[in-house]
């Protein structure tokens, strides 16, 4: 709170990335995009994935381009990198939902606050996908996807999109990432940020990247769930 210079913390919101904290995808996205970049002429490891997870999927292109070869990529280079990954990503089985993932969004909401989604995936199923694994928790319009912001993490956008379109300030929610970008953004938006560490990164990459809390899995948050809130609310 002193850091983002507020006085009180009113909980009302937990915002949540999706990939790699309510789904265990992360290891297929890392797979697709570490195929296609590499193909396509890239240096792109899976760790590259992970390091760039939040990112749209033309800012992780485009980002990749100009750090390697010095200039941005053509929209129709993007848009067969990206066609690409989601047909690779669609041979994939489905991906289930992380570890303890549902029991802490009915914990989120059984507190009364508002549980929202901020990624920056924009897959056609993505809806459906939220619906059948998370009945009736999620409403849609608390749901920011790539296709509604021009910028993606570390840019605080998306998280800023999520609190106007839920109608809160940064002091009255919080996130809940696994990537070092999303945490990036996250910050930048004012917002207290807890770390899900569910993917091969160092604790410290996420720490570094401003965390408040890192935890080493979505099961270790959903345990701590009632000390945290209880925490949050104990320092007003």
């Amino acid at each position: 709170m002193q850091l983002h210079g507020f006085k009180t913390m009113q909980l009302h919101a937990v915002l949540f990335d999706m990939d790699g904290v309510l789904f265990d995808s992360m290891p297929y996205h890392a797979k697709a995009w570490s195929q296609v970049m590499t193909n396509a002429g890239f240096l792109f490891t899976p760790e590259d994935v992970y390091m760039n997870e939040g990112r749209t999927g033309a800012d992780t292109i485009n980002t990749a381009s100009i750090q390697q070869f010095g200039v941005k990529a053509t929209q129709e280079q993007i848009d067969a990198l990206c066609q690409e990954k989601c047909e690779i990503f669609s041979t994939y089985p489905p991906t289930p939902r992380m570890p303890a993932a549902l029991e802490l969004v009915q914990k989120v909401k059984a507190c009364g606050l508002t549980p929202m989604i901020v990624t920056g995936s924009g897959t056609p199923t993505l809806l459906d996908r939220i619906q059948s694994n998370f009945p009736g928790l999620f409403k849609e319009e608390h749901i920011v996807t790539s296709f509604n912001v021009k910028r993606g993490k570390p840019n605080p956008g998306p998280y800023l999109l999520a609190l106007e379109k839920g109608g809160f300030k940064p002091h009255e929610a919080i996130v809940v990432e696994n990537a070092p970008l999303g945490v990036t953004a996250g910050v930048a938006a004012r917002l207290f940020t807890v770390a899900a560490n569910t993917g091969p990164l160092k604790d410290d990459v996420l720490y570094d990247a401003g965390a408040n809390i890192v935890l080493p899995s979505i099961k270790e948050l959903c345990d701590e769930w009632e000390e945290l809130y209880n925490s949050i609310k104990a320092a007003n």
